[in-house]
């Protein structure tokens, strides 16, 4: 059985490095081409970025390869023979968290490049050393205490039922429904600083906007995204009583108040057509195939790791493997996300201004430094988000316009 698992980690991998090198390749290539969409100079330095993120991707990528039959060789046997407790749950909890601190580590570098070496080379991050020593603090403080109290409450699950998978799902499920919930409200309390909004008038029509489709809140916030980042952002957070409005300092200086209600109202789409519904319920589809693979695996797969079938094990296989199996559905999904961008681009559309909203996508792009082709490959693995030139033309906007007709050459 481990065979199995083996040979798909193996084509994961593959794949992974297929696609990135293609992306690369085909990046190089559009670099040549007239800007469209970005501007000349953004146009370039999105490309740049886009390459030089992606060759780091393929640098993790072998990375985590060799990480991956280290650990499966030998490495969970060695945790298991130095960590032990009499109590399964507290030994779920050690390992588990050993496991998730080591590969931190070993992460480490690839997150402090792209931090404070790619991004500040590119006008994204503002970053400072201390700020990200507090995240980092705060990060681990809040996983130690309920990542671990999860982890807890799943070993006991395990042990204390034969379908145990079942009622595992059942609980993963509500913890999932329950993070989405309070998100904003943690970000608030312990990373972001959320104000009113100063722009009363902005206020107003926002809120305007929310009647017209029924949408309650708790609020319409400003986060001070910009002492970490400069890309422009706005979402909606939360679940029921805790839904609020959140938007981006740096959308608000850099969006019209017109094109910020095309951007709400394109998050509007999503609500209005139900689509965060839709997503819980395809992840907990997803989450429940999960756990009835890893519920069910036979024995031999951990004889083979050297470990015995307890908790600890079940849950550490489940954390290795069902990332990768992931991938291996992400077309699908993204193929429905994608399909959702586009009805919530007509209705952000109608329900504001087409002209406002294609002019906030074009600000977007040029800010955020989103280079607007890539590879039909990559597309299918990994947009969750369709092109930015499908977006537009389905909005009715040229993007050739600009140098009058459409390239000659494609990459």
């Amino acid at each position: 059985m481990l065979e199995i698992f083996v040979i798909i980690y193996c084509v994961y991998f593959m794949v992974n490095v297929y696609t990135s090198f293609a992306q690369v390749s085909f990046i190089k290539n559009a670099k040549s081409l007239p800007a469209i969409i970005l501007e000349k100079d953004k146009y370039e330095q999105a490309a740049n970025y886009a390459i030089d993120k992606e060759k780091l991707a393929i640098a993790s990528t072998f990375y985590d390869f060799i990480l991956f039959f280290i650990w499966i060789s030998y490495g969970l046997n060695f945790l298991d023979t130095y960590i032990s407790s009499e109590y399964i749950w507290l030994k779920a909890i050690f390992y588990i968290n050993a496991f998730i601190i080591i590969n931190w580590i070993l992460a480490l570098p690839f997150s402090l490049y792209t931090t404070f070496k790619l991004d500040k080379k590119y006008g994204f991050s503002n970053m400072t050393a201390s700020l990200y020593i507090k995240d980092t603090i705060k990060s681990s403080i809040l996983f130690l205490i309920f990542g671990s109290l999860v982890i807890g409450i799943i070993a006991f699950i395990i042990q204390s039922f034969t379908t145990w998978w079942i009622w595992g799902f059942s609980f993963l499920f509500l913890v999932f429904i329950l993070i989405n919930m309070l998100y904003p409200l943690i970000r608030d309390k312990f990373f972001d600083k959320f104000e009113a909004l100063k722009d009363k008038e902005l206020e107003s029509k926002i809120n305007n906007l929310l009647e017209q489709v029924g949408f309650k809140s708790s609020g319409v916030f400003c986060v001070d995204a910009s002492k970490r980042d400069n890309r422009l952002n706005a979402y909606f957070g939360g679940l029921g009583s805790t839904k609020r409005v959140v938007l981006f300092d740096t959308l608000i200086a850099k969006l019209s108040h017109n094109e910020l209600l095309a951007v709400l109202g394109h998050e509007l789409g999503h609500f209005k057509n139900g689509d965060i519904i839709k997503n819980i319920g395809i992840m907990g589809v997803v989450l429940f195939i999960f756990f009835a693979i890893f519920g069910n695996l036979p024995d031999d797969m951990f004889m083979s790791l050297a470990l015995n079938k307890e908790a600890f094990s079940i849950i550490i296989l489940f954390l290795i493997f069902s990332p990768i199996l992931s991938f291996f559905l992400m077309p699908l999904i993204s193929y429905i996300s994608r399909h959702n961008e586009y009805a919530a681009d007509e209705f952000g559309s109608n329900l504001a201004s087409k002209d406002d909203l294609i002019s906030a996508l074009l600000k977007l792009a040029n800010e955020n430094k989103s280079f607007p082709l890539s590879h039909k490959i990559y597309i299918f693995f990994y947009y969750s988000h369709p092109p930015l030139t499908e977006r537009f033309k389905e909005l009715g906007y040229d993007v050739y316009s600009k140098i009058n007709k459409e390239p000659t050459t494609k990459p």
